[in-house]
């Protein structure tokens, strides 16, 4: 896994954690690969693993069976986009604004490119 030095690498495995779980990789109600098993696979260490699967955990997107490991909560893809969509709202969509304003964007234009974006992805 390539990681982003601009946000902390727990953050991005817990993105990525989301996105297997959205994408169907890790249905709700499967179990999801053991701490050790995910440090290995994407080459960090187990403690930073399990601080991601802390943040998720506390989130409602997994559980934890005692001794048996970490499951995706049957819940976990309304969680998830309702996280996601919170953030988006909070994070992004100011930020966009912001450059939509600086870079003299009318909203016309932003609904253009828009229209022209969905129109060829239905396709």
């Amino acid at each position: 896994m390539q990681f982003d030095s601009h946000k902390s690498i727990y953050l991005q495995l817990v993105d990525l954690l989301c996105e297997h779980i959205l994408t169907g990789k890790w249905p709700p109600g499967e179990k999801i690969p053991s701490v050790r098993e995910m440090g290995a696979l994407v080459q960090v260490n187990p403690n930073t693993v399990l601080r991601a699967y802390d943040y998720v955990q506390q989130k409602g997107i997994v559980f934890n069976k005692r001794g048996i490991g970490y499951f995706a909560e049957e819940n976990a893809v309304d969680r998830i986009l309702e996280l996601q969509r919170e953030e988006f709202f909070e994070i992004m969509v100011p930020q966009f604004f912001k450059a939509m304003r600086l870079l003299r964007v009318t909203p016309e234009e932003l609904w253009e490119k828009y229209t022209k974006l969905t129109s060829t992805t239905e396709s």
